[in-house]
C-alpha cells in the first residue's frame, strides 16, 4: 500500500496531540515531519519513537518549515 506522506504544521504541542489522536496508528498515512513553529529551539530534534508508535521506529523529525519542500501540509491549530 502506498502511504500518503504529510507534514503536520501546528502550534505549541497541538500538532503532536493531533498526531497521537489522528495519525499515529493510521497505516495509510506517513507523517514525514513536524514543523517547528512556536517552540524556540525545537527544530532539528526528533519526536521520540516511544511516542510515535510502531509505524515510526526512528521517530519523526521536527524541522524548520523553511527547510521543507512540500506540496501539501496538514495544519493543526489550537483555535
Amino acid at each position: 500500500m502506498n502511504r500518503t506522506k504529510i507534514v503536520i504544521m501546528g502550534a505549541a504541542g497541538r500538532d503532536f496531540h493531533n498526531f497521537q489522536v489522528c495519525y499515529r496508528d493510521d497505516p495509510s498515512v506517513e507523517v514525514v515531519a513536524f514543523t517547528a513553529t512556536q517552540i524556540p529551539g525545537i527544530e532539528n530534534r526528533i519526536f521520540p519513537a516511544e511516542l510515535s508508535g510502531p509505524l515510526y521506529p526512528k521517530g519523526i523529525p521536527i524541522l524548520r518549515k523553511q527547510s521543507l519542500r512540500i506540496s501539501s501540509a496538514v495544519i493543526k491549530s489550537s483555535r
